[in-house]
């Protein structure tokens, strides 16, 4: 599959989407690159703003099993990942399989379950696996991660480690919909007569990991890595931060811009997507010094000085 006929697979699942999700055509887009890239996803945002819709309808649309977790902090690693069983009629013990082993899993409100439970994820995000009593058990892919979280009720939640928030490929903001968008949402749930919007498959499993597969024929050329790696180590060198973001988050941006590339059925990536890709890449994986912390200054706004100060290609590639 070439990246042109990639994004002429891309544009009927886009089109699905959105009939669903009123005036977040930028958002959909972005979450299909990232899961398109292989990556998990991070969606931070208020109640009621359609993130648990918007999984949801990823899962159907993909052709993917989906699974979803409410995280509280009860939440044990075993009712993540399953456990091994006692079988009495065999006189054996039977590994029970969890709502992990699924193509794509909702991790609702990821950062209100204890971080024990949140770690058990951990493996399964970046290995692709889990371990019971010694035993590793794979999960098929593609195994993809939309987890979501409330920004601003932190009473009763542990927020994520840097080391699993440096596992999503991306993190993202929904944000409310204007009059007029929030106007056509009424309007929508009186046409279809019911809370659960309708969708049907629009690619297979099997076509998915095709269109995963299309990515790796997407050019960079040098002078993009060498954008790439300059804007990376200069969130290491910023005054402003207390931890900078690793090669992962290099080899992050290297996957996404690839993929936003060929959504657009380009097979060759732009200084612009680079840009584009930027804040939800790596905003997350930057840590700002304690003097900064509860002031104006916020990592997305670090990245976009950054933009603003490394130097990108002159042109095109192609």
């Amino acid at each position: 599959m070439t990246p042109r006929e990639l994004a002429a697979h891309a544009d009927p699942i886009l089109a699905a989407l959105f009939r669903v999700i009123v005036g977040k055509e930028e958002v959909l887009r972005l979450i299909l690159a990232a899961l398109l890239a292989d990556g998990h996803v991070l969606i931070e945002d208020v109640p009621g703003v359609a993130k648990t819709t918007i999984a949801a309808s990823f899962g159907t649309v993909l052709g993917l099993s989906f699974r979803r977790v409410q995280f509280t902090p009860d939440l044990l690693p075993a009712d993540l990942t399953g456990s091994f069983i006692y079988d009495q009629r065999n006189a054996a013990f039977t590994f029970r399989r969890g709502p992990v082993f699924t193509g794509l899993l909702l991790a609702d409100e990821i950062n209100r379950a204890a971080p024990k439970t949140q770690s058990a994820l951990l493996e399964a995000m970046q290995e692709r696996q889990v371990t019971v009593e010694g035993e590793s058990f794979p999960l098929e892919p593609p195994f993809l991660v939309i987890a979501t979280q409330n920004p601003i009720e932190l009473e009763g939640t542990y927020p994520l480690p840097e080391a699993e928030l440096d596992r999503f490929l991306v993190r993202l903001q929904i944000g409310y919909p204007n009059a007029e968008e929030e106007l056509k949402i009424l309007r929508l749930r009186q046409e279809r007569r019911s809370d659960q919007p309708h969708l049907e498959p629009v690619v297979t499993r099997a076509g998915l990991r095709e269109m995963q597969a299309a990515l790796e024929d997407v050019f960079l050329d040098p002078s993009i890595e060498t954008y790439i790696v300059h804007l990376v180590r200069a969130t290491r060198q910023d005054a402003r931060l207390m931890l900078g973001a690793s090669p992962r988050a290099s080899l992050a941006l290297m996957k996404m811009v690839r993929s936003v590339a060929a959504l657009e059925g380009r097979s060759f990536v732009t200084p612009d997507d680079v840009k584009r890709v930027a804040v939800p890449v790596l905003a997350h994986r930057l840590v700002l010094r304690p003097e900064n912390w509860g002031g104006r200054i916020i990592t997305a706004d670090v990245v976009t000085n950054l933009l603003n100060q490394v130097t990108a290609p002159a042109a095109e590639v192609g």
